[in-house]
């Protein structure tokens, strides 16, 4: 595909031109400099949207504005520039409120980000509510950041660590669902969406049968909320943590919803400012939620600018961007096989536009490299999920991933490069 357009067929099933809106991100325009003498100029080719997506210049636009015109600090001055940072750090929490599908803003807590919320879950409820015996039930693709908190709470509360594994084509194992649950299971938490295999988990049937068993559910949702419609009243979680870098917001900010119920019934996770209704030395009352679990001053300009992503996004539409990225993920997936003996983990039926590959016998970081200097950004590593790593037998594995202003030729790009680099390394490859 060397033109610069949609096959024909992808047109009439997508509801946005990516062309035109890669006109919305500046860094989409980044070149490179290659050669000896840097006599070559490449332009980038983005292709690590799982770890974080570039940003249009209305959120840019919208933290500059913010900063211009309205920096203060939020529910506490009594003067205009207060008023103005207020309104709009929560009229960002009602957006996010509807984008998600909250049932109100109150179950809406504004964090650095998903794994600041999961911790915080770890924290204010599991301290609460989970004693030594008790068992958290997982699963084997988590990234590390919806384990490591779990860990923590099992070494300090003596609680027990369970796990749903992954088949070989890195889907869960769910026909013994029922069986994963005993007396002591007291929390569920799983991912939405898989980092390493693109794997979308039925999470409305997961949670419908942990609802069965009175345990309530935790989803990791940094890699879905981005990338598909969701709404976390049909899923019917109890917890749902998000973060606004990876859906075209700044970095240091993200939320966890959670049902009123819990929010009321937890305690706080930081304490100082804000959080607080009355304070005396020895003792102290909490505020409403949200803001009990709010202490200090709150990331205002990354909340502003994550309502204008939420803004830009919702003019797109997930519909549309979910069936644009399922059009693309699976031209990747066909055009990788043209290189030749590249190893694709993860073959779900329902995927996200996630590919980890292996390719030849070449270290994972030397592709990453070679790509890079054709100006080619894709992730190498183990991508924050050891554990499936070891499970695989690999150090790590090679992922590009897209979003919705990626394109047909970007994908060509990349396996051209693939197919240069494994003539570069003729019989090592």
């Amino acid at each position: 595909m060397s033109e610069a357009h949609l096959p024909e067929k992808w047109e009439s099933a997508v509801g946005f031109d990516p062309y035109r809106v890669r006109d919305d991100f500046p860094i989409l325009k980044e070149t490179f400099r290659r050669g000896k003498r840097g006599e070559l100029i490449v332009p980038l080719v983005y292709l690590d949207n799982a770890a974080t997506t570039q940003k249009p210049r209305q959120v840019i636009q919208a933290l500059v504005d913010y900063y211009e015109h309205a920096n203060a600090n939020v529910h506490r001055a009594i003067h205009t520039l207060g008023d103005r940072a207020t309104e709009l750090y929560e009229e960002s929490r009602r957006k996010l409120a509807r984008f998600i599908g909250a049932a109100s803003e109150r179950e809406i807590v504004f964090t650095r980000g998903t794994t600041e919320a999961i911790n915080l879950v770890a924290a204010a409820w599991g301290r609460k509510f989970l004693k030594p015996g008790d068992e958290i039930l997982l699963t084997e693709m988590e990234h590390h950041s919806n384990l490591i908190p779990w860990q923590l709470l099992a070494k300090e509360k003596q609680l027990t660590l369970r796990f749903i594994p992954f088949a070989e084509d890195g889907t869960l194992v769910l026909d013994n669902l029922e069986d994963y649950f005993t007396p002591r299971t007291r929390l569920l938490a799983i991912t939405h969406m898989s980092n390493v295999f693109g794997t979308i988990n039925p999470i409305q049937q997961i949670v419908a049968v942990a609802h069965q068993h009175d345990v309530p559910v935790l989803v990791d949702g940094a890699q879905s909320v981005p990338h598909m419609p969701v709404n976390v009243q049909e899923l019917d979680c109890d917890f749902f943590a998000l973060s606004g870098h990876k859906m075209c917001g700044p970095t240091g900010i993200g939320a966890l919803y959670a049902k009123e119920k819990w929010l009321e019934a937890m305690d706080p996770y930081h304490g100082g400012g804000e959080m607080i209704r009355s304070v005396w030395l020895d003792r102290a009352t909490w505020n409403d939620i949200p803001y009990k679990f709010e202490a200090g001053t709150p990331n205002i300009a990354g909340a502003v600018g994550l309502a204008a992503a939420v803004d830009y996004l919702s003019h797109i539409g997930m519909e549309n961007i979910a069936r644009y990225e399922k059009l693309l993920t699976q031209y990747a997936l066909e055009q990788l096989q043209t290189v030749g003996n590249v190893r694709i983990f993860g073959q779900a039926p329902e995927r996200g536009g996630v590919i980890s590959f292996y390719v030849g016998n070449i270290h994972p970081h030397d592709v990453a490299q070679f790509l890079d200097a054709d100006g080619i950004a894709i992730r190498a590593g183990h991508h924050c999920a050891q554990p499936i790593m070891r499970k695989l037998g690999i150090p790590a594995t090679s992922r590009a991933s897209f979003y919705f202003y990626n394109t047909p030729q970007e994908v060509d790009r990349l396996v051209q490069s693939l197919i240069k680099m494994k003539e570069f390394f003729g019989d090592g490859f």
